[in-house]
């Protein structure tokens, strides 16, 4: 069978078991790297950037090595292969373990719970729930699924569609290593370097591909676009910005402004500033919008694929 065929009915059931099944609760793969990233970092660090892109690289790189070692096993047989596909895909992708933490907060808020919802969000994102009202949780959580869209469906097709297995192991494994040591701790400034700029590379093409389909999957096309253009490049993040921008703009909301963050405040760019303030019922907008380009991606992964390789074919 055709790698693009394997990656398509792979890629394809994977997503499928992520919506029936979501995360498992115990023993999750990413979990399991984590660990092992964990310990190969109390064994490299140190205060310095050429370690932490040592670190990078051991663990970068073993994911990759795992997934080429998996497929090259597998290869002969196609069911074997589409199997280990999905099962791949299935285990790097998040989006409906998102769509249900982003839900659990916006029930919270809708009952006006608030104090459950800020004790629900660090599930989600990374904000410091104390600081927040209701519409701040609320704007935290439309943001976090614009995002993560992105980092934990989109980014990881993509780099299946382009590299397999591999790929999305790859993949993975670099957004993992971001969240874990790419942040600027006083710890992580110099050693989470590299992670941080592998996973600014790593994430560019989904990130691009991903406000794409927001603006065609979204309720306003052309809000979305002239969000996208006019707001993306003020975000600090090269990818989050085109991601939040162009969700703001196709959901007609106004998104970034002050926020705390691992014990600092940030002053954000407005993103789509002619857009209302965003309402509990934009996160259950936003989740169906994210189910919605993650299904887009999905296909514009496979033909991509399948455009690949028969331009393979024809060089041959």
């Amino acid at each position: 069978m055709r790698a693009d065929r394997v990656f398509a009915y792979g890629a394809a059931a994977g997503l499928l078991g992520d919506l029936l099944l979501g995360d498992p609760r115990r023993g999750h793969p990413v979990a399991a790297f984590g660990r092992a990233a964990g310990a190969v970092e109390r064994v490299l660090w140190r205060d310095h950037r050429g370690w932490g892109a040592l670190h990078a690289a051991v663990c970068a790189g073993g994911a990759v090595a795992l997934g080429a070692a998996a497929h090259r096993v597998v290869r002969s047989s196609p069911t074997a292969s589409v199997t280990l596909t999905g099962v791949a895909t299935w285990a790097v992708v998040g989006g409906t373990s998102l769509g249900r933490e982003a839900r659990a907060v916006g029930s919270a808020l809708e009952a006006g719970d608030v104090e459950a919802a800020r004790a629900r969000l660090p599930h989600l994102c990374g904000r410091d729930p104390q600081t927040l009202d209701a519409p701040g949780i609320a704007r935290a959580v439309v943001e976090s699924v614009a995002e993560n869209t992105s980092d934990a469906v989109v980014g990881a097709l993509v780099w299946g569609a382009v590299g397999g297995v591999p790929g999305l192991l790859g993949f993975r494994a670099v957004n993992t290593l971001d969240a874990m040591v790419g942040h600027k701790s006083p710890r992580h400034r110099r050693y989470g370097w590299a992670s941080a700029r592998l996973d600014d590379l790593a994430g560019w093409p989904g990130a691009r591909l991903t406000a794409s389909l927001a603006v065609l999957a979204g309720g306003d096309p052309r809000g979305a676009v002239r969000a996208w253009r006019r707001d993306a490049a003020k975000h600090p993040s090269p990818n989050a910005g085109p991601v939040e921008a162009s969700f703001a703009g196709a959901l007609g909301v106004r998104l970034g402004g002050t926020l705390s963050y691992a014990g600092r405040v940030e002053h954000r760019p407005v993103l789509n500033g002619g857009g209302r303030a965003v309402e509990v019922g934009d996160i259950e907008r936003a989740v169906r919008l994210s189910r919605r380009v993650g299904w887009l991606a999905l296909g514009a992964g496979a033909a991509g694929a399948w455009l690949r390789g028969r331009l393979s074919r024809r060089r041959a």
